[in-house]
């Protein structure tokens, strides 16, 4: 009997030892991450019956176990993938945006700009008045430069960050590998490895943090993960590493590759890469694109109206403004002997804001076997020229060599347009201030004609400063002679202009037959304001969006493009915030260590020792006093 007692003491001992090192392992790692609670799991020992009656043999400890929820676990990675998301995407919109205000107010640079026209529409002769707009426009043209740098610059640094999540993604994949291998070895042998368990799911939550994934546990306790495009990462004690590389058109991008060097950037999402990417195609690119766009707008606004006007010295009105052309990126899996693309703006009202990818689908296909995309997908519709060029949304496409089938090319036709807008004119006495053509009226005519203005409907015709002589016939017929010796016959309308070679003269009244009038350079009138006050009003002129939107519009567009792409980041921080809290709080109410229940358990299980060990005690007293009754006896 001393001796059963001896061995149930001795099992009892254990136990509460056993106990009381989890209890205390428990209390150790409370405040450490990604700890679990562990807890002593005991069952009753096996009991020999002697055919009477049966006699307990003691407690065995079967296993020590953590406390864990698969659902809770996955729920907790979950919500950490989209609180990196949501966080990175707030702090990069948050730049943005401080960029938009620390970088100078291009709103008010606008402003000065298109004022000091009216400035020189009150001075027009004044060299001072008209080097000051010059130095506005210098101003603008800074402003734009310094913006389009800064988004230039933030673009640089988010591939550089794809680049390296993509490596923090490898190194944390290849650790979850090797302790897949640790925990499948001993899993089945000395029961399951509860540190190397916390370990790796600390881990994933980490990989999580990183980039979307799913997972799922294999039999032999490794588990296996995926990314949102579906590409294994780990599959046991093997890691598959993802890998980043320059984008087929453009080498200054990031693109991510799987571990088969198929292209998966479209398909990442989650995580700090995915908001990366997202926040790159969705939010960073399209705002370069739309400063790109307004600079563009204001340099061929402002140009075009210059060359509505003349200068002091009583030349054609030459371009303030240079801004650079389309780009045009061939992919680098183009074939060698391709052709070559190039790219320029023909209409400014039809542009947009859209990236495009050029396709050669070949010959028989398409509209001269080429296609047209947007770079999210969508079709745009090509028209082929009667010279072999190609043109749409505004853009004017040559060709020449010769396009193999699959060969494409990527244009951006607004992207470094802020960076590259430039102030051509140096000499102040170049601001076109004055209209460029007068009408007058012959002092012989008899009718009630009378010349109004005359507008310039294209300033690039080469005769449109040779000036033209109208004379009138019966019954309102007229012939246009103009100084290169062309004439046009006509018949006048009542409220209608009379056109040619590029202008559009008003008329009022009733000429006579015989009645003649001269469209010339304004050469008389080089001290007038006409167009001074046209630049002027640019502010407020439609140039986009097919002459509904200005400059200082299309600017507002994007401050509150980006503005709105700001407060939705900080909204949804605020949310997934929340939504992660709770989930680390349902996942810690498991698996969290509660030190006063732990400190109950302390003396639980030492009470527990105690007795036992007095079991043995015991045992070893009545084992000693049979052993003197026998010797006695």
């Amino acid at each position: 009997m001393s001796s059963s007692m001896l061995n149930i003491g001795i099992s009892g001992l254990n136990a509460a030892q056993v106990a009381l090192s989890t209890v205390s392992n428990n209390i150790a790692n409370a405040s450490t991450s990604g700890y679990s609670e562990e807890s002593v799991q005991q069952v009753e020992s096996v009991t020999q019956s002697n055919g009477m009656y049966t006699i307990g043999s003691g407690v065995d400890v079967v296993s020590v176990q953590r406390a864990y929820s698969q659902y809770l676990t996955s729920a907790l990675w979950s919500s950490n993938s989209s609180l990196q998301s949501a966080t990175t995407t707030n702090t990069l919109t948050s730049t943005l945006n401080g960029l938009l205000s620390n970088s100078g107010n291009l709103q008010t640079a606008l402003d000065n700009f298109y004022g000091s026209f009216s400035n020189v529409a009150n001075s027009p002769s004044s060299s001072s008045v008209r080097q000051a707009a010059l130095g506005s426009a210098s101003s603008l043209a800074s402003v734009y430069n310094t913006l389009g740098q800064q988004f230039s610059q933030q673009s640089t640094q988010v591939n550089q960050q794809i680049g390296n999540t993509v490596t923090s993604i490898n190194n944390i994949a290849t650790q979850i590998a090797s302790l897949n291998g640790q925990i499948a070895a001993q899993t089945g042998t000395s029961g399951a490895p509860n540190s190397l368990l916390d370990q790796r799911d600390s881990l994933v939550q980490q990989l999580a943090g990183l980039t979307g994934i799913s997972a799922a546990t294999n039999s032999d306790g490794s588990i296996s993960v995926y990314t949102s495009a579906g590409g294994t990462l780990v599959s046991g004690a093997q890691s598959y590493a993802l890998s980043s590389g320059a984008n087929q058109y453009d080498p200054g991008s990031t693109d991510v590759f799987d571990s088969s060097g198929n292209d998966v950037t479209s398909q990442m999402s989650g995580g700090t890469l995915g908001a990366l990417i997202s926040y790159r195609n969705t939010v960073l690119e399209p705002a370069q694109n739309a400063l790109g766009e307004s600079a563009i707008a204001l340099a061929s606004s402002v140009n075009g109206q210059q060359a509505q006007g003349l200068d002091l010295n009583g030349q054609q009105g030459q371009a303030i403004f240079s801004v650079g052309s389309p780009a045009v990126l061939p992919s680098s899996k183009n074939s060698t002997d391709g052709a070559t693309v190039s790219a320029s703006i023909s209409d400014v009202s039809q542009l947009t804001s859209s990236d495009y990818v050029l396709t050669y689908t070949g010959a028989g296909t398409g509209t001269n076997g080429w296609s047209l995309n947007t770079t999210s997908g969508q079709s745009v519709a090509l028209t082929a020229n009667a010279n072999g060029s190609l043109s749409a949304d505004g853009l004017t496409l040559n060709v020449s060599g010769t396009a193999q089938k699959g060969d494409s090319y990527e244009i951006e036709p607004t992207r470094n347009a802020a960076t590259s807008l430039a102030v051509s004119m140096t000499s102040p006495s170049g601001i076109a201030a004055t209209s460029a053509l007068a009408a007058t009226a012959a002092t012989s005519n008899t009718g009630t004609g009378v010349a109004g203005t005359v507008s310039v409907t294209n300033s690039a015709n080469a005769n449109l400063l040779s000036g033209a002589t109208i004379k009138f016939g019966a019954g309102g017929t007229y012939t246009i002679t103009d100084g290169a010796g062309n004439t046009t016959n006509g018949t006048y309308t009542a409220g209608q202009p009379i056109t040619a070679d590029g202008w559009s003269m008003s008329l009022t009244g009733t000429p006579a037959s015989g009645d003649s009038f001269t469209v010339a350079a304004n050469t008389s009138g080089l001290n007038g304001n006409a167009n001074a006050l046209a630049l002027a009003s640019l502010s407020d002129t439609g140039v986009l969006d097919g002459g509904k939107t200005s400059v200082v519009t299309s600017y507002s567009n994007l401050t509150t493009q980006i503005g709105d792409a700001g407060s939705s980041a900080s909204s949804d921080l605020t949310t997934q915030t929340n939504l992660y809290n709770q989930a680390a709080s349902n996942q810690q109410s498991l698996a969290g260590v509660n030190l006063n229940q732990e400190a109950a358990n302390l003396v639980q299980y030492q009470q527990a020792y105690q007795a036992s060990a007095q079991v043995i005690s015991t045992a070893q007293q009545l084992f000693s006093s049979l052993i003197t009754a026998i010797q006695d006896g």
